[in-house]
């Protein structure tokens, strides 16, 4: 039986075996990653200008494997494919997969890149896990059942920890952004919050501190695709945290045919801990266009 095929309640009991199933996928997916990083490997530039190297195609490839092989009846989003024009139908249940979050971190060899794969039902992220190989640390989670992180060591996860988001430190924020797509940390919808700390960090590795209650909140008012968030927003939900558009609407996964943007495209957004933030940061008369 798949989940297509499953009730509601159902559903959530899969959805424990698939993070199982995602976890392995993504330590295999990982070292292969890490091979390609110790040597020479080639780089191309996509039509959008950003970059793809070959861990990206070669990772893609095996990720689709792995998740054709598990779970033959759902449908996979990925961000190589999409760009090739191989677009599913994207029903109630799909997986979304960044091959290798963080390409530019991967180039400039600053071990800051992930592995992302997320299950998506219903619009919504419910399972999710992130694997930074270079630093030998994953993160996992899903929605209803708490969220994980443990340390790898030959490619075996080294003492699992359940992990949560903290409250918003009475003496100020720590506030995580992008290294390579700009920070924020000088956009005004910032000014009146008590920042104590800024940190900038590559690819999902900023959700995975928020969930791990490292850090407070992450703005994003730059352009980001859904196979670069979902993973992690997966692991913030399941941390108890939110991802909230400027609105205070939580991301939707799945868009299709939007008149401001191209397949896939997320709203700008707001990635935190502490419920208590939400009258601070969303504002009501900047909801997204559809």
């Amino acid at each position: 039986m798949t989940p297509k095929s499953l009730n509601h309640s159902a559903s959530w009991d899969k959805a424990g075996a698939i993070t199982e199933v995602l976890t392995r996928i993504a330590l295999e997916a990982g070292a292969l990653i890490l091979k390609i990083y110790g040597r020479d490997f080639t780089v191309t530039t996509k039509s959008d200008d950003s970059p793809l190297t070959e861990a990206d195609t070669a990772a893609e490839a095996m990720i689709l494997d792995r998740l054709a092989k598990a779970f033959p009846e759902i449908d996979v989003v990925a961000e190589e494919a999409v760009a090739n024009g191989n677009v599913p139908e994207c029903g109630r249940f799909f997986f979304l997969v960044d091959p290798l979050d963080g390409s530019k971190e991967f180039i400039a060899r600053n071990g800051e890149f992930t592995v992302n794969i997320a299950l998506i039902e219903d619009g919504m992220p419910i399972a999710g896990v992130v694997y930074a190989p270079a630093l030998k640390c994953i993160w996992w989670g899903r929605v209803g059942a708490g969220a994980f992180v443990s340390k790898v060591e030959q490619d075996l996860l080294v003492a699992p920890t359940p992990i949560t988001v903290r409250g918003a430190p009475p003496e100020g924020l720590t506030v995580v952004g992008s290294r390579s797509h700009g920070s924020g940390q000088d956009n005004p919808r910032l000014d009146g919050l008590a920042i104590t700390d800024f940190a900038a960090m590559g690819s999902s590795l900023k959700f995975c501190r928020i969930a791990e209650g490292a850090a407070d909140l992450y703005p994003r008012f730059g352009r980001t695709m859904e196979w670069d968030t979902a993973a992690g927003d997966a692991i913030l939900r399941a941390a108890g945290g939110q991802v909230l558009d400027l609105a205070g609407a939580p991301l939707v996964y799945g868009k299709r045919n939007q008149s401001h943007d191209s397949d896939f495209a997320n709203h700008h957004f707001w990635a935190f801990g502490d419920d208590t933030l939400i009258k601070t940061i969303c504002v009501t008369d900047e909801t997204p266009k559809t």
